[in-house]
């Protein structure tokens, strides 16, 4: 376990950790935690992601658990944190693209999650960005930075900082906007209560807008499957 100061962050890093994410959430249980505080690893034996899956964490990756302090929810957040994560990768030649809500895809193969819980008056933004190795995933193909480009965990660490900090300060219009270029789900039909709907983007609250033939629907969270 290290402590440094990195840039405006407070980095606290592990050769291997359970989770970040836990170990994240202690930090607030306990009230250590402060706003800018990222816990790495380079390994986890019990990363997860969303609804609790398994997140395989070999050593190579990224995996990183940042803590912001937070007047209150935001459900636009997430959208924020894949475009930072996209952009990140932009950065370094690849060709991203996003799937709601916040997967990260190249060339159709995932290659970053991330997972967004709460805690008191703190957000965890936990990222794991597939940069030396790729794990094999029955559900869906993964791939990994190294094929498209020859950089360091560091350097992808670094950068992602910069872009969190741009795009959850941004204004929501050019999130929105970004989102939806950066999408592979815009105008595709999704599955939303069992029926079939077009998802036609997101409004200015983060909601996702569906239309069933002339009738359109708000709905946030997890109430579609793409």
């Amino acid at each position: 376990m290290g402590d440094t100061e990195l840039g405006a962050y407070k980095l606290i890093s592990f050769d291997k950790i359970s989770s970040t994410q836990d170990y994240a959430h202690d930090l607030i249980a306990q009230k250590k935690a402060t706003d800018k505080t990222v816990i790495t690893a380079l390994a986890q034996s019990a990363g997860r992601g969303r609804y609790r899956r398994t997140w395989v964490s070999h050593h190579g990756n990224l995996y990183a658990s940042f803590i912001y302090k937070i007047a209150e929810r935001d459900p636009r957040l997430s959208y924020a944190v894949a475009v930072a994560v996209a952009e990140t990768l932009i950065s370094f030649g690849l060709k991203p693209q996003i799937k709601w809500p916040n997967d990260v895809l190249i060339d159709g193969k995932k290659i970053s999650g991330v997972l967004i819980e709460y805690a008191q008056n703190f957000v965890i933004v936990g990222i794991g960005i597939n940069i030396q190795t790729c794990p094999t995933v029955k559900e869906y193909q993964t791939t990994k930075v190294k094929k498209y480009a020859d950089v360091s965990i560091e350097e992808v660490l670094s950068v992602l900082m910069k872009k969190l900090d741009k795009w959850r300060k941004a204004d929501f219009y050019d999130v929105r906007n970004r989102w939806m270029e950066l999408a592979i789900c815009i105008n595709k039909t999704v599955r939303y209560q069992g029926k079939d709907a077009e998802l036609i983007g997101i409004n200015e609250d983060g909601a996702l807008v569906l239309r069933f033939d002339t009738r359109y629907v708000l709905t946030y969270g997890d109430e579609i499957r793409i």
